[in-house]
C-alpha cells in the first residue's frame, strides 16, 4: 500500500511511466496547470503547494530508489515542483511560458554546477534538490531576458 502511494506520487500519477521523455512531459504538464488553472499562478497557493509536493518527492523518491535504484527516470515529481518553481510569478504569456519551460529543461538537463552537485544528495533530497535548484535558474534567467528585453523596447522603440 505504501509503495503503491508513492509511486503514484512519484511518478505524477503515471505521467513518468511515458516511454519517452517523461521528464519533459511532465514538465509540460506542469506548464499546463499553471496555464489552466489560475490558482496556481497566486504565490499564496504556489508556495504552499511547492513545499507540500518536494516533501512528497522527497519521500516517494526514497521509496522509489529502493525498488528502482538510484535516480530513475520514472520519478518526475521533481519536474513537476521545478517547472513550478520556474514559472513563479510569471505572467501566463505563451512567450513567457515557453521561454520558463526551455529555461527549465536546459538547466535540469545540463545541471550546470551547483545544480549538479545538490543532485549527490543521498535519497529524495538529491532527486528534488537538483530540480528545485534548476527551477530557480531558469526563474532568474526568464526574469533577466524580460528585463533585458523591455529595456531594448523601451530604448530602441519598434
Amino acid at each position: 500500500m505504501v509503495f503503491n502511494i508513492a509511486r503514484l506520487l512519484a511518478t505524477c500519477f503515471g505521467l513518468g511511466y511515458t516511454p519517452l521523455a517523461p521528464g519533459t512531459v511532465v514538465s509540460a504538464a506542469a506548464v499546463l496547470c499553471y496555464c489552466f488553472i489560475p490558482a496556481i499562478q497566486d504565490l499564496r497557493l504556489l508556495i504552499p503547494l511547492v513545499c507540500v509536493v518536494t516533501a512528497a518527492g522527497i519521500w516517494s523518491g526514497q521509496i522509489m530508489e529502493k525498488r528502482h535504484g538510484e535516480d530513475p527516470s520514472i520519478v518526475t515529481i521533481d519536474e513537476l515542483v521545478g517547472q513550478w518553481i520556474a514559472l513563479a510569478a510569471m505572467p501566463a504569456t505563451l512567450p513567457v511560458l515557453l521561454l520558463a519551460f526551455v529555461s527549465f529543461r536546459f538547466f535540469d538537463i545540463a545541471k550546470p554546477g551547483p545544480i549538479d552537485r545538490v543532485q549527490r544528495l543521498n535519497g529524495g533530497w538529491g532527486i528534488m534538490a537538483d530540480d528545485l535548484l534548476a527551477g530557480f535558474f531558469a526563474n532568474l534567467s526568464v526574469r533577466t531576458i524580460m528585463g533585458v528585453a523591455a529595456y531594448v523596447q523601451m530604448v530602441l522603440p519598434l
